[in-house]
């Protein structure tokens, strides 16, 4: 997910994409402590993602 593709987005849109991503990370962390998860590198994106999406309603708000 580019900063690209959000930056346009409504701050209800953003709001929901920030619960999908959250809800997400909290499913990877738990297949990581059950031993399910194989890519790891998947809790990096998902936190990189969950930034992007906060601060582009950080972007939002302030206009």
């Amino acid at each position: 997910m580019n900063y690209t593709d959000i930056a346009n987005k409504t701050e209800a849109e953003l709001l929901e994409m920030l619960k999908e991503k959250k809800l997400e990370l909290f499913t990877l962390k738990a297949k990581q402590k059950t031993m399910q998860l194989t890519n790891t590198n998947e809790l990096r994106v998902a936190k990189k993602d969950i930034a992007k999406i906060q601060t582009a309603i950080t972007a939002v708000r302030s206009k």
